[in-house]
């Protein structure tokens, strides 16, 4: 039996920042590992692959070439009639055949190797 208070009730404001830190840090530490999924990252890039929410991935990627600064931004949003994806702003698209299978297969890596992960830091606690 715990005789401490539960705190989040008697500070709800600060219980939702320190659980909105954990899970952006949970989003970047997924992010990073997604980002290798495809292989390593070159130097002087920045690529990230993560699971926004039940029905969201996003794809980001940043580098530096000819000295500026370029990067873009894949969201791909899963519905029942398929799934849709927008790029930086322009209009949504649906995913062709083989693109969907690509992201699945993205999708199944990302979830073996994420798993992987937080079963690593479970046995390390």
């Amino acid at each position: 039996m715990n005789f401490l208070p539960d705190l989040s009730k008697l500070f709800p404001r600060d219980a939702k920042q320190h659980q909105a830190r954990q899970d952006r840090e949970l989003i970047k530490m997924e992010s990073e590992i997604g980002g290798r999924l495809f292989g390593p990252v070159p130097r002087g890039h920045r690529r990230e692959f993560f699971c926004l929410d039940q029905h969201t991935w996003v794809w980001h990627e940043e580098w530096t070439e000819k000295g500026q600064r370029r990067m873009i931004t894949t969201r791909y949003e899963v519905r029942p009639s398929g799934v849709l994806k927008i790029q930086d702003g322009q209009v949504y698209q649906r995913l062709s055949e083989p693109e969907a299978r690509n992201l699945y297969w993205a999708v199944e890596m990302y979830r073996q190797q994420v798993g992987a992960e937080y079963q690593r830091r479970l046995q390390i606690a």
